[in-house]
């Protein structure tokens, strides 16, 4: 999964040939198929292997906070939370966010899309019922959960698409910026 994820980060999905993943972990093409059905069938895999862990840097981060400002705050820092070369699977997963919306061919490849939907449905529901709940103390203004957890939500994986490790900004940087973005959103 490793070389996977170099190889698209670099290449890109499109460009990234099966055998030169193969190549780069030094097994034969065939191989592969032991541990995938498909160039997609990895793709989707660590999609929702970084949903994952999505969700459970934000579980970890807000599960022991009373205080929603701070635990929307803390959430969107645990976002950022990692090493630069984290960002990796985190701008695959945003650049191919298209491959959940149509149900695929291969049982493997659907299994993983399907996984998947129900982790993005889990993030947006965890980030909405958050965000609720600060409405309900009054900490937030009384607007639509939902759309706001999108909106957020929408922000905080933006940097994906710009973000490189060897960006002039520090992971922590963007998060402590993000998060302040946010709760101006929000609040």
């Amino acid at each position: 999964m490793a070389a996977a994820i170099d190889r698209f980060a670099s290449d890109g999905f499109e460009h990234t040939k099966w055998a030169a993943i193969a190549g780069d972990v030094g097994i034969g093409e065939a191989t592969l198929y032991y541990y995938y059905e498909s160039k997609a069938h990895c793709l989707l895999t660590i999609m929702r292997t970084e949903l994952t862990r999505f969700l459970e840097r934000f579980q970890r981060a807000t599960g022991p906070l009373e205080n929603p400002n701070e635990a929307l705050r803390v959430a969107v820092r645990a976002a950022y939370l990692g090493v630069p070369r984290d960002a990796q699977p985190r701008r695959i997963l945003c650049n191919h966010l298209d491959l959940l919306s149509a149900p695929r061919l291969l049982e493997s490849e659907e299994r993983e899309r399907r996984h998947s939907r129900a982790l993005v449905r889990a993030i947006e529901q965890g980030w909405a019922s958050l965000i609720r709940r600060g409405v309900e103390s009054g900490d937030f203004p009384a607007r639509d959960a939902d759309l706001s957890a999108r909106l957020a939500l929408a922000l905080v994986v933006a940097v994906w698409g710009w973000y490189r490790p060897d960006d002039q900004y520090t992971l922590d940087e963007i998060g402590l910026f993000t998060s302040e973005a946010v709760l101006r959103l929000v609040a």
